[in-house]
């Protein structure tokens, strides 16, 4: 089975949080502050930002737009 991987360019409630974090390793910074420790965690590889948002009891809309501020800095 091939995985592939697309650079993420603008994060959406679908982009994994491994991928988002590759490619981008300034957000690494906003989820440790919210508590959201995902980079260590075997699932970040196929957990969508949508999903961890839901698990931390995070609004992932918020968390989105957080997000996207960060990469087009």
């Amino acid at each position: 089975m091939k995985i592939d991987i697309d650079r993420v360019e603008t994060v959406t409630p679908q982009t994994l949080i491994g991928d988002m974090v590759l490619f981008h390793p300034e957000t690494a910074e906003l989820l440790f502050s919210i508590g959201m420790h995902c980079l260590g965690c075997p699932s970040s590889g196929v957990e969508t930002v949508s999903e961890a948002a839901e698990v931390h009891g995070i609004d992932a809309d918020e968390l989105v737009s957080q997000l996207n501020a960060i990469i087009k800095k």
